[in-house]
């Protein structure tokens, strides 16, 4: 079934990155924006926002900030009680996606919206991350209707010399690219793994970077519909076009994908990847339980949280 974007829309941004991608994506839609954050400098003067204080812990943990925003979970209700959808931009490398990118999922679900979540996975070197962005991972996919995933680090392995800040940039508007196309396209209620490369006046060599990145999250057999985005494909011969469709089909029809192609007027040139993936992907190993079943867990319903509290225990001796 392909996911139905249905108004009105609200567009929700977690931390810092997600602030940033939500109030541009909100812009492009005509939509409403709000910004939840633990920390009062991710939200921009002036916006609608949420903020979770975490006061008096000065550097809290990922389970402390999710039990205070289990804590505000009357406000979040009222404030998305008047939408149809809602589009959740998590950036799970850092300390507030990973958080509150399941809390707010759950309530949204419980709410009975239709549900567009955003997930961007932090890079192999960011050790300390990978455990907790997988298990929030894990609870988003199974809140939403649709999770479009964005690994940070397939990219950095196809464009090893580039700065993390520049792959930050590239990837985060391949974001906008999609969110920019739901007003003309439909995705498929499942997973997504979206795909990019470097802006390259060859798109051919686009293509290529776009399908390795894509290849490095996921196995090719996993792969089951594909809509390339090319981006100013407007400008570029005709014959080019007609190149890196062969060259699409060719690779991905092996294993009987369905391959769509966008032409989209931009000033940059690239091609951008949205494959709806079927099956494990590599973040399914970022959490050693995490192949253990739902139903055979006994403390799913809950996400892992702690919460700060003061406790008169007398010493006993």
């Amino acid at each position: 079934m392909s996911f139905e974007l249905s108004e009105p829309v609200l567009i929700v941004g977690l931390g810092g990155v997600g602030s940033k991608i939500a109030t541009k994506a909100s812009k492009l839609l005509n939509s409403s924006c709000l910004i939840v954050s633990n920390d009062q400098n991710d939200i921009p003067t002036g916006s609608h926002s949420i903020h979770i204080s975490t006061k008096p812990i000065l550097n809290p943990s990922i389970h402390l900030i999710r039990g205070f925003a289990m804590q505000s979970e009357t406000h979040i209700r009222n404030e998305i009680s008047e939408y149809s959808t809602i589009i959740i931009m998590a950036n799970l490398a850092g300390k507030s996606g990973a958080a509150m990118a399941p809390v707010i999922s759950q309530i949204c679900k419980e709410s009975n919206k239709n549900i567009l979540s955003f997930a961007i996975m932090p890079f192999k070197y960011e050790k300390d991350r990978i455990f907790n962005s997988g298990i929030s991972l894990k609870r988003l996919q199974t809140n939403s209707d649709c999770t479009v995933i964005i690994d940070n680090d397939a990219f950095l392995d196809s464009n090893p010399n580039l700065s993390t800040k520049v792959c930050y940039e590239i990837t985060n508007s391949a974001i906008i690219h999609v969110i920019n196309s739901l007003k003309g396209t439909s995705i498929h209620e499942e997973t997504h793994m979206l795909t990019s490369s470097k802006e390259d006046s060859d798109l051919e060599n686009s293509l290529k970077d776009s399908m390795k990145m894509l290849y490095e999250s996921a196995p090719p057999n996993s792969i089951k519909r594909s809509i390339m985005y090319v981006m100013g494909g407007a400008n570029a011969p005709i014959g080019i076009i007609n190149t890196i469709s062969n060259l699409s089909r060719n690779v991905l029809n092996e294993e009987g994908t369905q391959v769509d192609i966008e032409i989209v007027s931009s000033d940059e040139s690239k091609v951008v990847m949205l494959s709806s993936i079927q099956g494990e992907t590599k973040f399914h190993k970022y959490d050693p339980l995490g192949t253990i079943p739902n139903e055979d867990t006994l403390d799913w319903e809950e996400a892992e949280c702690s919460i700060n509290c003061d406790l008169d225990l007398y010493q006993l001796e």
